[in-house]
């Protein structure tokens, strides 16, 4: 029998790369101009601070991080800037079930990933496997020939110590798990504990 293939972390040291960040930035201009829009020194703080991102991100959080640097910048532009974003496919729209939109860099050479989300303590893991991506293939192709185009898969869960597994980790906790980790700030995550 054949081995499967490892789930490897999503590859988070290129994503950043400063290669990566002056493509996202042409990316982002040649966008601003072919929509006609001009440069503004609070859309481009935003901008950089998303694209420096490397968690997902909800409005508030980026709202935060761009008042360290610029306490006059509203909600309402940081909102704007992120559709912008996302209508210029720099950003991703992702929501993990708790009622919170979050935001992940995204563009035209983003690596494809899933994620693993801890419905107790809220950790989000980013990992790729290719046995999955290829049975996805697989399943489109025998229920009509369907070629897939893009999918997004979200893998809902409890970790070790959220069930209750005597000795029993976070893979946050002990940095044992191979994916990439996020734990953002979940301002309803009470609701998705009480689902638990």
């Amino acid at each position: 029998m054949a081995e499967n293939p490892p789930t490897t972390p999503a590859p988070a040291a290129a994503a950043h790369s400063p290669e990566r960040q002056a493509l996202l930035k042409q990316q982002w201009s040649d966008f601003q101009l072919r929509r006609g829009l001009k440069t503004t020194a609070q859309r481009e703080l935003i901008v950089d601070v998303f694209l420096h991102c490397s968690d997902h991100v909800s409005i508030e959080e980026l709202l935060t991080e761009v008042r360290a640097r610029s306490a006059k910048v509203g909600y309402a532009t940081v909102y704007r800037t992120m559709k912008l974003l996302t209508d210029a496919g720099l950003a991703a729209i992702r929501q993990f079930g708790d009622g919170q939109t979050r935001y992940e860099v995204a563009g035209s050479e983003a690596p494809h990933h899933d994620h693993l989300i801890c419905m107790k303590c809220g950790l989000i893991l980013e990992f790729e496997n290719h046995e999955i991506e290829e049975l996805q293939d697989s399943v489109a192709d025998k229920l009509g020939g369907f070629k897939i185009i893009n999918h997004k898969l979200e893998l809902y869960g409890l970790c070790p110590k959220a069930m209750g597994v005597p000795g029993g980790s976070c893979p946050d906790e002990t940095n044992h798990s191979p994916g990439k980790h996020s734990r953002p700030l979940y301002p309803r995550l009470d609701a998705l504990r009480d689902k638990t």
